[in-house]
This record gives C-alpha cells, sequence and structure tokens, in this order.
C-alpha cells in the first residue's frame, strides 16, 4: 500500500506540472477557462488512487507519461471512508518533489512489428535514470558506440537514449533491452520487427472478379513480390505475364522477351488486361525466373443488343451464265438447265434474352467456312489467301464468331449462375471438346476437333456435357521422332482435313517408354505451318531430339500429331459426359465424373467409356482416379477389347514433408488415340517420399514396380509398310518382363552449391529373353555449383557396382554449363557420355537456347505463351526465343549430337528407325542419330521493318537435311510495303532421305496511301519447286518434280466517288520432271476487268470481262458481264443484266458458250427490319458503346456523347 501511494501521489504531481503547460491549448479548444479548472479526486487516506482515471487521458494529451503509470483496469476497489481532494490544475509541484522512479524499460523507436525496407534502424529507450541498459539484437549485444543521443529529465527521473545504424537480419529480428538500478534488474523489453528480405514468391490477383467477354472490357491485374515472412519485397524487377484469353493492352517492358513485361514499383505492379470473345476462366500467370504465380478471373457472356446483317440475292436467268457465281458453275459442260429462278443468301444475327445470348449464321449457297481457296476447315482459321499482304491501314482485328463446315451455325449461351460454372449453352457448329479432357481425365481423356452439335449445362453441382459429330472424316495419329531440325516432318496420311490437327511435343525418359512426363500443344501461325494437302509439318523452330531435365534424367522428344483426314467415308461420333462438383472453388476443386463415347466408321467402330474422380483435401492433398474401357474393331476382324485403371495419391503434409502415391495399368487391347502416349499391356506402381529435415538437407526415397506383358509392335524393314503403316501398328514380339526400382538420396545444399547423392537397386525379370535379367546397384553422384554470375556448372555422374552390369540402363556420365544471359532466356550445353550394355562409349551433346522450362510441374513455358493444365494456353515455341544482341535484334542457336540408336531394346520392346508411328506404338520409335546444328537472326525492333534469317543442317550416317528459311517484311515509304519469304527443306522423318528439296519463294509489293484512298496496287511473285513431292514416289525407284512461276498484279483506282476501276493480270508457267527423259511444261494466263459507275445515289452501271487461257492444251475461256442497278433504298436494289462467255477446248473438244439477260433483286439485313419488335426492351441489355481507344481522352479535348452515323454522300 505504500508504494502504490508513492506512486500516486508522484503521478498526481506530474499531472499538475501537464495540466499547467496544456493551459494554453485548454483555452483556444475548450469552453472553460484552465484556471478554474480543478478536480475533485476522492482518496483513501493517506493514499490518491481516485486520482488515477484521469491520467490516461494526460498521458494521451501530452504523450509524455508512460503507459506503465496507468493503473491497470483490476486494481483494487476504492475504500468506503473517502474525502475530497481539490488539485488545481496548472499549479506545479514544488520543485524539491522527488523524481519518478521507474522499474521498467520502453521501447520508443522502432514500433512493434514495424517492417523496415532497409537492414538497419535506429532504436530509442526509455529507463530510470542511473540505470546501466544493453541492447541486444536476436541476441547479440549492439556496440554502445552507436549511441548518437542522450537525454535525461530530472524532473520525471528518465532518461532517453537512442542508438543509430543498429543493424538488423533479413527476416524477423527481436529486440531486447536489459538493464539494473542499483543492483535491481529491470523489467526487460522486447520488441520484434521485420525487414523486407531477398524475394522469395510472387502473388497476382485481379481488382474484377467477373468481366463481359466483349473484346473490349479490360481487367486490373496487380501483384507483389514477398519475400519469406510474407512481406512486400523492397527490390524492384520485371515481371512476366501470360493469360490464356484476351491481351495485355499497356507497354511491353521488353517485347524482345516472352510474354508481357511489367516493371515493378516498390515490389508492387499493375496492368491492364483486356477482355478476348470467349466467355470462361481465364488464368493469369505471373513469374519471375523459378517463381510463378497464378490467379483466375471470370469472363462471362456479354449480353448485348441486337445485331443483324445479310444478304438474300434473287436471280432470274438462263442457267450457266451467273458470271458471280461459282467458277465452275459459269458456262458448264451440260450447258445449263435452261431458264432458272436461283435465290440465295445469308444472314448473321447476336441478340439476348434474359440471361441467354443467341448467336446464329446461315450461308444458303456455301459452307461458313468456305474461304477463297475453296476449302472448307475447321474453325475458318486456315484462309491464307485472304491476307497474305500486310496492307491494312488501321489495327483492326477480325474474328470468326461463327465457325462451321455447313451452312449452318448456331448456339445459345449463358454464362451459369453456379459460381466457377463456366457457361451453360447448346450449339450447331465446330467446336472443341474441352469438357471431355479434364485434368481428372489421362485414359478417358477426349481431345478432338470436331463438327455438329455439342452442349453444356449446369444443374446445380451437376454439369451434364453432350457431343455430335456428323460427316466426320478418317481419324489417325502419328508420332515422329526429330531429326534436330525444324522439318518437313511428314505425316502418314495425305489430304488431311484443315482445321482438324492437334500437334504435341512429348517428352518421355529415355529407355523408360510409358510415362509422358510433360507435354505441349502447340497452335499453327506461332508454331508450325502444315501443307493440308501433302501432309507435312515445318516448325519455326528446330526441335531439338533430347533434354535434360532437373533431376539429371535424359529426356527424349517426340513429335504427336491426331488429325482427320479425307478417304474414310462419312462416319459420326457422339459422346456424353456427367460430371458431380463436389467442390468449385479453383483452388479445391473436386468432383466425379463418367464418360461415355461411340465412334462409327466406314471401316472401324470404336467404343470408350469410363468414370474418373478428384479430390482436392487438406492443404495440399490430392487425389486421381480413373478407370476406362475400350473396344475397337476393324472390317473382317473381331473386336478388340481392355481396360486401363489409375490412382494417384499426392500430399503435403506439411512444409517439410510430401508423400505421393500410384497405381496404373494398361490391359493390351485397350486403345484411345486422342489422349497422352501410352504402352498398352503395362502396369506400373510405387510410391515417392521427401522430407527436408533442414533448410539445406532433403532425403528422398522412391519405389517402382513395372509390369510389361502386352505386344511390342513389330519391327518393319520393307519400305511399303513403312509408309503404308495404317491405322495400328502391327502386332510382334509378346513381351513378359519386370523392373523393380528402389531409390534412396540425400540432397545437400552448401551455400551456393547443391549435392546430392543417391542409391539406386533395380531388379529386372524377363521371362521370354533371360539374358537381361540381372540385379544391379547404382551410385548416382550429382552437384550444381555456380562458378560465375549467372552461370552455373552441373556434373552428373551414374556407376554400376563393380561385378555388375545392366543390359538396359548404362553407366553415365555428364557434364553441363547453363548461363543465363538474360531474364528468362538461358544458353546451356550438355555433353553425356553412356557405356555398358547396349551402349558402348554413345554420347549426347546438345548446346541450346531456351525460355524458362520447367519439369514435371504444372505450368510449361517455351517462348512466346505457354500452356497450363490448369486451363487453357496456346503455346508458341518459336517465337522470341534467343539473346538480344541490340534491341529488337535477337540470335538463336542449337547443336546436338545423338547417338546412332539400331534395334534398342527397352520393356516395351525394341526401338526402330521408321517414318512414322501409328496409333499407341511410339515405344517402338528409336531416337534420330547423327550431328544437328541451326543459327537463327531476327529483327523486330521496328514496326515498319522486320526479319528472320535462319539456317538448318542435320546430318548422320543415314541421310542429311538443311533448312534454309528467310522472312523480311517492311515499309518503305508510308505508302509502299515489301513482304519477301524463301523456305527450302528436304523430308525430316526417318528413312525418307531419298526425297528432293522443296523449295519456295513469295515476294509482294502492296501500296497504299493512307491519306489518299484513290489508287491501291499489289504485286506477287512466287517460286515453287517441288510442291508436290511425296513419301510415296520412293516406291518408283525414280524420282519426279515440278517447279512453278506465278507472277500476278492487281489495282483498284477510284477517282471519285462515280468511278471505280479494278484490273488483275496472273501468270503461271509450270514445268514437270517425271523422267530425266520426259518433261512436261504449260502456261496459264489470267486477265480480269471491272468497271463501275454511279450515276446518281440510286442508279449505277458495272461492266467486267474475265479471260484464261493455257495455249499449250489449246484451252481459253472468255466471260462478259453488264449490269444496271437502281436502289430502291438503301437496301433494297433492283437490277437487270445480260452476261455471255464461251470455252474453246482444241482436245477434248469442249468448246461451248452460252449467255443471255437476267433480272435480279438484292436485298440487304439490318437493324432495321426488326423496328418495331421491341426485342431489346430487357433493361439488363446496355448498348454497345463505341470502340474508344485506352487512352484516357484529354480534358482540353470535347468527348462526343453520341455517336453520329454518316450520310449515304459520306459512305459512297
Amino acid at each position: 500500500m505504500t508504494s502504490q501511494f508513492r506512486k500516486t501521489v508522484l503521478a498526481l504531481g506530474n499531472a499538475g506540472l501537464l495540466l499547467g503547460s496544456l493551459a494554453p491549448l485548454a483555452v483556444a479548444q475548450a469552453p472553460f477557462e484552465p484556471a478554474a479548472a480543478t478536480v475533485d479526486i476522492p482518496v483513501e487516506a493517506p493514499a490518491v488512487p481516485a486520482a488515477e482515471p484521469l491520467l490516461p487521458a494526460i498521458a494521451q494529451a501530452s504523450q509524455l507519461v508512460p503507459a506503465d503509470l496507468v493503473a491497470p483496469a483490476d486494481s483494487e476497489p476504492l475504500a468506503p471512508a473517502i474525502q475530497p481532494v481539490s488539485v488545481e490544475a496548472a499549479t506545479p509541484l514544488p520543485e524539491t518533489s522527488a523524481p519518478t522512479t521507474q522499474t521498467t524499460i520502453r521501447f520508443l523507436t522502432p514500433t512493434p512489428e514495424a517492417v523496415l525496407d532497409i537492414p538497419s534502424t535506429t532504436v530509442t529507450l526509455l529507463f530510470p535514470v542511473g540505470s546501466q541498459v544493453t541492447l541486444t539484437v536476436n541476441g547479440s549485444p549492439v556496440s554502445d558506440d552507436l549511441i548518437g543521443r542522450t537525454e535525461t529529465n530530472l524532473e520525471t527521473g528518465l532518461i532517453t537514449q537512442t542508438w543509430y545504424g543498429v543493424g538488423l537480419n533479413s527476416g524477423e529480428n527481436q529486440l531486447s533491452a536489459q538493464g539494473q538500478l542499483e543492483g535491481t534488474a529491470l523489467t526487460q523489453a522486447d520488441l520484434a520487427i521485420q525487414v523486407r528480405g531477398a524475394i522469395a514468391s510472387l502473388s497476382v490477383t485481379t481488382l474484377e472478379s467477373r468481366v463481359a467477354a466483349d473484346g473490349r472490357s479490360t481487367v486490373t491485374v496487380q501483384g507483389q513480390l514477398l519475400d519469406h515472412q510474407g512481406n512486400v519485397a523492397s527490390q524492384d524487377t520485371v515481371i512476366t505475364l501470360e493469360a490464356s484469353q484476351g491481351q495485355f493492352v499497356d507497354d511491353d517492358q521488353n517485347s524482345d522477351q516472352p510474354g508481357f513485361q511489367v516493371q515493378t514499383q516498390g515490389g508492387s505492379f499493375s496492368t491492364t488486361l483486356q477482355t478476348g470473345l470467349t466467355p470462361g476462366q481465364t488464368t493469369i500467370r505471373a513469374s519471375r525466373g523459378d517463381l510463378e504465380a497464378y490467379t483466375q478471373v471470370e469472363f462471362i457472356t456479354e449480353l448485348r443488343p441486337t445485331l443483324l446483317t445479310g444478304v438474300v440475292d434473287v436471280r432470274l436467268g438462263s442457267g450457266g451464265t451467273d458470271f458471280y457465281s461459282r467458277y465452275r458453275d459459269f458456262l458448264p459442260a451440260d450447258g445449263g438447265a435452261g431458264t432458272q429462278l436461283a435465290v440465295r443468301g445469308g444472314a448473321f444475327a447476336i441478340t439476348s434474352f434474359g440471361d441467354w445470348r443467341f448467336t446464329g449464321a446461315y450461308r444458303s449457297d456455301r459452307a461458313l467456312n468456305e474461304g477463297c481457296d475453296g476449302t472448307v476447315p475447321l474453325f475458318r482459321n486456315y484462309q491464307d489467301c485472304d491476307r497474305p499482304y500486310p496492307v491494312y491501314g488501321d489495327d483492326s482485328t477480325s474474328e470468326v464468331l461463327a465457325p462451321s463446315t455447313d451452312s449452318l451455325y448456331l448456339r445459345l449461351e449463358r454464362t451459369s449462375p453456379e459460381p466457377n460454372a463456366g457457361s451453360d449453352y447448346v450449339m450447331w457448329g465446330d467446336y472443341r471438346t474441352d469438357e471431355f479432357a479434364t485434368s481428372s481425365q489421362l485414359y478417358s481423356s477426349i481431345s478432338r476437333s470436331l463438327h455438329g452439335f455439342s452442349g453444356n449445362y449446369n444443374l446445380g453441382n451437376l454439369q451434364l456435357s453432350a457431343i455430335y459429330g456428323n460427316n466426320i472424316q478418317g481419324f489417325q495419329r502419328d508420332t515422329i521422332a526429330p531429326d534436330g531440325t525444324s522439318g518437313f516432318y511428314f505425316l502418314s496420311r495425305r489430304l488431311l482435313v484443315p482445321g482438324s490437327e492437334a500437334i504435341y511435343f512429348e517428352l518421355e525418359e529415355l529407355n523408360r517408354p510409358g510415362q509422358v512426363l510433360d507435354r505441349q500443344q502447340l497452335s499453327r501461325g506461332p508454331d508450325y505451318e502444315i501443307d493440308y494437302d501433302r501432309g507435312t509439318v515445318l516448325f519455326r523452330q528446330p526441335v531439338l531430339r533430347t533434354a535434360v531435365d532437373s533431376q539429371g534424367r535424359t529426356l527424349v522428344r517426340r513429335i504427336v500429331a491426331t488429325y482427320q483426314h479425307e478417304g474414310s467415308g462419312g462416319t459420326s461420333l457422339y459422346s456424353g459426359r456427367l460430371r458431380y462438383h463436389l467442390s468449385r472453388d479453383p483452388a479445391q476443386a473436386s468432383w466425379l465424373g463418367a464418360t461415355y463415347l461411340q465412334e462409327n466408321h466406314a471401316d472401324q467402330q470404336f467404343q470408350l467409356y469410363g468414370a474418373d474422380a478428384q479430390i482436392n483435401f487438406g492443404s495440399g492433398g490430392l487425389l486421381l482416379a480413373e478407370y476406362a474401357h475400350s473396344t475397337s474393331s476393324l472390317v473382317n476382324t473381331n473386336p478388340v477389347a481392355g481396360e486401363a485403371y489409375r490412382l494417384e495419391v499426392s500430399n503435403a503434409f506439411s512444409d517439410r514433408f510430401s508423400a505421393r502415391a500410384y497405381w496404373q495399368q494398361v490391359s493390351p487391347g485397350f486403345a484411345n488415340n486422342a489422349t497422352t502416349s501410352f504402352v498398352p499391356g503395362q502396369r506400373r506402381y510405387g510410391a515417392e517420399l521427401q522430407a527436408d529435415l533442414s533448410e539445406t538437407t532433403t532425403l528422398r526415397f522412391g519405389y517402382d514396380h513395372e509390369d510389361n506383358y502386352g505386344v511390342a509392335p513389330a519391327t518393319l524393314t520393307a519400305l511399303e509398310p513403312l509408309l503404308f503403316p495404317g491405322v495400328a501398328a502391327a502386332p510382334g514380339q509378346p513381351l513378359d518382363n519386370s523392373l523393380t526400382t528402389i531409390t534412396a538420396g540425400i540432397q545437400q545444399r552448401i551455400g551456393s552449391a547443391t549435392t546430392s547423392l543417391d542409391w539406386i537397386h533395380r531388379d529386372r525379370s524377363d521371362r521370354l529373353n533371360p539374358q537381361f535379367s540381372t540385379v544391379t546397384d547404382q551410385i548416382r553422384s550429382m552437384a550444381t555449383l555456380p562458378i560465375a554470375e549467372n552461370v552455373t556448372f552441373t556434373a552428373l555422374n551414374e556407376f554400376t557396382l563393380a561385378g555388375q552390369a545392366d543390359a538396359i540402363y548404362p553407366n553415365r556420365t555428364l557434364l553441363g554449363l547453363n548461363w543465363q544471359i538474360q531474364p528468362g532466356i538461358s544458353l546451356g550445353v550438355t555433353h553425356q557420355v553412356l557405356n555398358g550394355g547396349q551402349f558402348d562409349n554413345d554420347s549426347l551433346t546438345s548446346l541450346y537456347l531456351s525460355g524458362d522450362y520447367e519439369f514435371g510441374s504444372g505450368t510449361r513455358l517455351t517462348g512466346n505463351l505457354s500452356l497450363f493444365d490448369r486451363g487453357q494456353m496456346s503455346g508458341s515455341v518459336g517465337l522470341q526465343q534467343g539473346v538480344t544482341l541490340a534491341p529488337g535484334l535477337q540470335l538463336d542457336l542449337a547443336y546436338e549430337h545423338v547417338f546412332q540408336s539400331n534395334n534398342l531394346v527397352t520393356g516395351a520392346g525394341t526401338q526402330f528407325a521408321q517414318p512414322y508411328a501409328v496409333g499407341q506404338s511410339a515405344a517402338a520409335l528409336a531416337p534420330t542419330g547423327g550431328n544437328s546444328y541451326s543459327v537463327g537472326l531476327s529483327y523486330t525492333g521496328s514496326p515498319d521493318f522486320q526479319t528472320n534469317l535462319r539456317f538448318e543442317h542435320r546430318t548422320s550416317g543415314a541421310a542429311s537435311n538443311t533448312v534454309i528459311s528467310a522472312d523480311a517484311q517492311g515499309r518503305l515509304s508510308p505508302s509502299l510495303t515489301v513482304l519477301g519469304r524463301f523456305q527450302q527443306a528436304s523430308a525430316a522423318n526417318q528413312l525418307l532421305s531419298g526425297l528432293g528439296d522443296t523449295t519456295n519463294l513469295r515476294l509482294g509489293l502492296a501500296y497504299r496511301d493512307p491519306n489518299n484512298d484513290v489508287f491501291n496496287a499489289l504485286l506477287r511473285y512466287e517460286y515453287r519447286r517441288n510442291p508436290g513431292l511425296l513419301p510415296e514416289s520412293l516406291l518408283e525407284n525414280s524420282g519426279s518434280g515440278s517447279a512453278d512461276h506465278v507472277f500476278a498484279a492487281e489495282a483498284i483506282y477510284a477517282p471519285s466517288w462515280q468511278w471505280e476501276f479494278y484490273g488483275k493480270l496472273a501468270l503461271r508457267s509450270s514445268t514437270s520432271y517425271l523422267a530425266s527423259d520426259l518433261v512436261g511444261s504449260s502456261t496459264v494466263t489470267l486477265a480480269q476487268l471491272r468497271a463501275t459507275y454511279r450515276l446518281n445515289y440510286q442508279w449505277d452501271l458495272v461492266g467486267e470481262a474475265r479471260w484464261i487461257s493455257q495455249p499449250g492444251a489449246g484451252y481459253s475461256e472468255t466471260g462478259f458481264s453488264l449490269e444496271a442497278g437502281y436502289y430502291l433504298n438503301p437496301n433494297l436494289r433492283l437490277s437487270a443484266g445480260y452476261s455471255f462467255g464461251g470455252v474453246y477446248d482444241r482436245d477434248f473438244n469442249g468448246s461451248r458458250s452460252a449467255g443471255g439477260p437476267y433480272f435480279g433483286l438484292t436485298l440487304k439485313l439490318d437493324n432495321s427490319l426488326l423496328e418495331g419488335f421491341s426485342i431489346d426492351d430487357d433493361p439488363s441489355i446496355q448498348a454497345v458503346p463505341e470502340a474508344a481507344p485506352l487512352e484516357p481522352v484529354s480534358s482540353s479535348e470535347p468527348t462526343p456523347t453520341q455517336y453520329q452515323p454518316r450520310s449515304l454522300e459520306e459512305a459512297i
């Protein structure tokens, strides 16, 4: 009680001093006079505890009275006997008052839980006078030499002492202050603060969760660099962003690098993503080196006002004289059918009904996808002849919204009201089977591009999907071994259905077929180009044959292509899938699914059904389960059935311990060509454990057992069965072997170096070939050491213990260097030597430039774009994958040596050379041996000029291949654009070395004045050598070749709004070399001229003539048309004219002519036809605004409030 009394009296004295010092402030801010301000405090004699409720307010106002002077809330209650005590606020205590006695130490700075940018700080302590205080940081004393300021307050009896420049560590720091006063220990003060550390992780998110998929709306993408404590890191760097849909519209900080680059400021970044036109979940990936982060945003269905456009054309006239119809319908050989009434038209419409949007298109006379070259591709994205030259005067783009290989496209869709459920829709047209290829499916997965019906609907947690395809052509799967060059790679079939192909790169372990470690889908255009007639693929970059992953395993790369081809007759396909979602949260997505498919070919029947499950549990647990059954039959053969099973469980039990167990089995009769590669007749199960004993030490254990009990593909040697392998590989020798592998190892990080040591035990049993039965033990050691900034050295050695020999797995030594030239681009070189068993000092050498590439993760990135397992994204392996020599100038190079492999033996059979392996027989495909190198130089630094040069060469004991390519395009002036392209390559497949080179040269010149559109012109020259060379010619024992020269010029001249002239002249000269003494040549000429005159706004006259001639064959054709038109209104035109023509055919006596008058009516369809129907009265549908530039409008410029349509005169 005595101690409490002394503390209270001192507090009251100090309170008086403080009230006196605050008196002027009280006069200014309070309605009372401070001199008269007194406080009556009830006090228990002799103490004055009733003053204590006033102390918090006084301490808060002055911020000088320590908090420990305030009585705790649970102090003793006041005694009943009290008496008032009057204290005048402005009266200080006598100077003879005793100083404050305090037994605690306080931190004044820094504040608790502060996060500092630099690893040093200023520390200020408050403690009693006469104390001996020691400051420690993380247990280490701080030198008194850092004390820079000491203040002593005799009135309070407290000292304020400041340490400057106190050093800290990255991450969390513990500050402590201990002291003694007259031999008595003071209460210790502790404080925890953090210092921003090195970048340890990334975070990325979006401000918007749902935006309209209208191609104009934007998403704000934000992210941060984080250290190990989760604080924003202070370092700034460049982050690479990629999105599965849409495009980033801000300035790219480094256009020479893959992806979109954004600069961080203060550890944070923000940029803008413009939406695409396809509704659905969009995955955004942020990466920096080995760090990556993901987020998702939903693009929802755009509900827009009605849009209608189209035309209806009616013609009455003589049959076979329609000058503007198809070329084959003008002057047909049968002479036509007298007077005909022809009605044709097309329309496109978009409208909305409540939450649903309808899109429809119809064309009566031809398929919607038909291009200018007469082909009908899937998705209408193969239109090379539509835009061969970059002559457009603006930055507009076009999107195909209604793809269909027939005349009709219908789609009714909405964004599902179920969160994260995607779209509900029914449609008729071209589609991809995305709902039938989920992450839980491997053996029952269906990845196809089809035409017909497709539907998807979410009913609560139940998702129903169905597809139907009509008139499907034959389906083929080919696997090709690359030779280190970009092509040409021949597929096994000719006359492919354009747009139906899906091309992948797959990686699996050398000598261990059956487990694909990485699969990447490529995109036509950025990654490769394809000739659908010949069935050839030419990649934009050389395709290396081998790779080495982070564990030091040697991987082999294969090209997998699935496609439809002509010649198998009409077929049909229908399939359904049910999926019950246990959780739709993208981070914990879980479901149960079932699939059924039936495909009917003219010569084959195929049935597939199965069930699958994906269960996310805990913080990092994942369960995958799958069952699939297939039945397939060929003509005159018995049906073959088989089953496949898969079960995989993985879990991260903590930050330091993770485990994975798996079991998969495929019976010999199981088949599915629309999924990832597998080996029929193979069973594999095992487990993997990894434990981090410390930050630098990791233990790992693995057990794997493999059984092969199927039938290996037959080893082929004759050329004809190799060139025409059919749909499935011919059966060969049966297999009956097993392999058990046990591994145990430790990985230790010593400073910046990483070392590992593993013991590998293999027990191989081959019951049909006992010479391959062995039990061996191998020791694998590996070290990775940074030897300079951005340069890493890797060494690996695998050796079999003395007295043992493994016939399949050799001793192996690997040396490698990796130089990170710039973020995201590395120059690597590896050299391996294999010895023992079926290897005899064979070597593998690779030198390559590559983008970031991580095996075994959920992300695969190479070059410009990426492909995500957790989303859909197109890949781009060919662009911007090199070292930047100067802004916009890039160099890329590669070298690879692969040993000659003849009849390598694996557990799945013998590998041998073949042009292509069909079906699921990729396990029998041997790697291509030999040496290959390439060097490329590209310049993209200017929008007015871009070029790319490349030279590749591959040589081996069997054959060689040289690829030369050069591309250039640019503007010689604002009005003149030039384009050039050269390609030369031969066959890159195994055993096709006898084919000659194919050469293409294109030159183009375009003129268009952006300021005056009176005159526009195009000039084109093309040279083609052996454009139709096929592998089948190798069976003729004599080569054949050809050469074509094509020249074309066209121009349009419009001196006024009344006159317009168009002309075109083309010539093709062809020479065919069928044998050394048999040469044929021909020349074809085309001339066309059209003139249009508009008398006024209602009347126009059009005259056109066409002439085609082939003198060598005695053939010529002429056609003329003269027409007058009258506009009843802007949407309705009446016409009358006369057309005639003739054909002269000397050799086939097909001379004929026809002509006659005709009458026509043309009706333009637009929204004016819908006036009065009120289909857009739904207030939830907002008008679509005019497209506006992304840059903000200057405040000094007026903003248009309403779009003003152009007058008819301006439009003309």
